[in-house]
């Protein structure tokens, strides 16, 4: 398994190659646990984030049984986008993390793409 400072250096590695080819975009960055996925929208340039979803959110766990699986991880990707676009982002650059581009992640992308942002 790998440690936590192996783990931290991929994630900056990850992102130091996203910044170099932004060009001014902001960043979607995913966190993912056991139990739950993480997306935001984040503005580099001001440090703010525009737009935000989990699989915390209240009318997302009413209508799904859990939040680990990849069917939930498109809900929340599908989700990202249409809050990104009320924010008035349509084009992201992509932050997988120090997470391989897989599963939960990919579904993720996937439907963010499917609901109007590219990358």
């Amino acid at each position: 398994m790998a440690s936590k400072e192996s783990t931290q250096r991929r994630a900056a590695r990850v992102r130091r190659q996203i910044k170099a080819v932004a060009n001014g975009r902001p960043r979607l960055s995913v966190h993912r646990t056991s139990k739950n996925i993480y997306v935001q929208v984040i503005d580099d340039a001001q440090g703010r984030t525009l737009a935000a979803a989990s699989t915390l959110e209240k009318e997302f766990k009413s209508s799904k049984k859990t939040g680990a699986d990849s069917a939930a991880a498109a809900e929340v990707g599908k989700l990202i986008a249409e809050r990104a676009i009320k924010a008035g982002v349509k084009e992201v650059v992509f932050d997988r993390g120090a997470y391989i581009y897989h599963g939960r992640v990919k579904a993720l992308a996937e439907a963010a793409r499917e609901g109007g942002l590219s990358f």
